[in-house]
């Protein structure tokens, strides 16, 4: 039986969505593959909001998110984490040798616009990491008193990871001032994993002209520059058997109209927010919620494990706590293509099993 998924991505891919990714192969140095990359990146940026340039990688997202602290880092960076993604962009820094400092929360918080302008008063920072949304804790960064924070410093490159949360809330590039904004395939954009995406402006890339040791895969100038000046080709092989498939969901997802995708999620959280509060207990700050996942944390001392093999028999599977938060909490995503109709649908199921 098929356990359709209600995890933090990969996401259900719908079939017609996989099935362009069987479309026939064609050169990836021809006129058809510029053209296929030219309109992804026009695509992407009315979903992102931004006129900036839009890079395409063959990676999951840790690879750009990678690139970028690499890439753009000149003195320091200040990495700001609200779980285990944060602390693993401060990861990327210290095994790049990039020189970087850790700013953690409590899990469950988030983090506030005081304490990224706490950190730049020094002047030790030339970058800040943001990750707009957890998908350990299902917290949702304020990334608009952040980015009011990083208007009065305006020589700081500023990097958000989205992966968890582009495409199922809105985020405008340009009126934040993200200078790269990162995200992958495999969540809120609804293909299988294997393809980064990032938004990037031209200050970052002309603070990364100033870093010398960039590496070669992730270096952004690189990509830029293949971008700019071969007509939207890449320097090394692409998937393009993944850029077919998202071709064609970002004609999906703009004809269902932004707006109203991104209503859609919140619809869906708050019905999740709202199980969660009569049956069990909403693990994280209620302040700052995700829009595209819910960790809850398990009151009832349930074997979660056993719980979700449970669900498993019946067509659908949620996700365990993260890390330390394991068996404590449980997390139930509601991304990408899911209705309301498809998250009460597995609300029902869990009912159904808990009585």
């Amino acid at each position: 039986m098929h356990k359709r998924l209600f995890i933090p991505g990969p996401v259900e891919v719908r079939p017609d969505v996989l099935a362009r990714m069987s479309t026939p192969m064609i050169g990836h140095r021809s006129k058809s593959a510029s053209a296929l990359q030219a309109g992804i990146a026009d695509k992407m940026r009315t979903l992102m909001y931004t006129k900036n340039e839009i890079l395409l990688s063959t990676s999951s997202g840790s690879g750009l998110m990678e690139g970028a602290i690499r890439s753009c880092t000149r003195r320091r960076a200040a990495v700001f984490s609200i779980g285990a993604f944060g602390d693993r962009w401060y990861k990327m820094a210290t095994s790049n040798n990039v020189p970087a400092d850790l700013f953690s929360v409590e899990p469950g918080r988030a983090t506030l616009p005081e304490q990224v302008e706490a950190a730049l008063a020094t002047g030790a920072y030339d970058l800040v990491t943001v990750t707009h949304n957890e998908t350990a804790t299902g917290v949702m960064n304020p990334v608009d008193g952040i980015a009011e924070v990083l208007r009065r410093h305006p020589g700081v490159v500023w990097c958000v990871d989205a992966v968890s949360s582009l495409g199922g809330a809105k985020i405008e590039v340009d009126r934040l001032g993200i200078d790269v904004c990162i995200t992958s395939s495999q969540k809120c954009l609804g293909l299988p994993p294997g393809l980064a995406v990032c938004s990037v402006s031209e200050k970052a890339i002309r603070a990364a002209e100033q870093v010398p040791f960039r590496g070669l895969y992730f270096d952004l100038v690189e990509l830029y520059r293949f971008v700019r000046e071969k007509e939207s080709q890449y320097p090394a092989t692409p998937s393009l058997s993944h850029m077919f498939a998202l071709d064609y969901q970002l004609d999906r997802i703009l004809a269902e109209g932004p707006e109203n995708r991104f209503a859609r999620h919140q619809a869906m959280a708050g019905r999740v927010r709202d199980w969660a509060d009569s049956n069990f207990a909403l693990y994280s700050d209620p302040a700052h919620l995700s829009d595209t996942v819910t960790c809850i944390s398990n009151t009832r001392n349930l074997d979660v494990s056993a719980l979700n093999k449970r669900l498993g028999d019946v067509g659908y599977t949620i996700s365990n706590g993260y890390g330390a938060l394991k068996d404590k909490t449980f997390r139930i995503a509601h991304m990408a293509d899911a209705t309301l109709d498809d998250v009460n649908g597995l609300l029902t199921a869990i009912d159904a099993l808990l009585a």
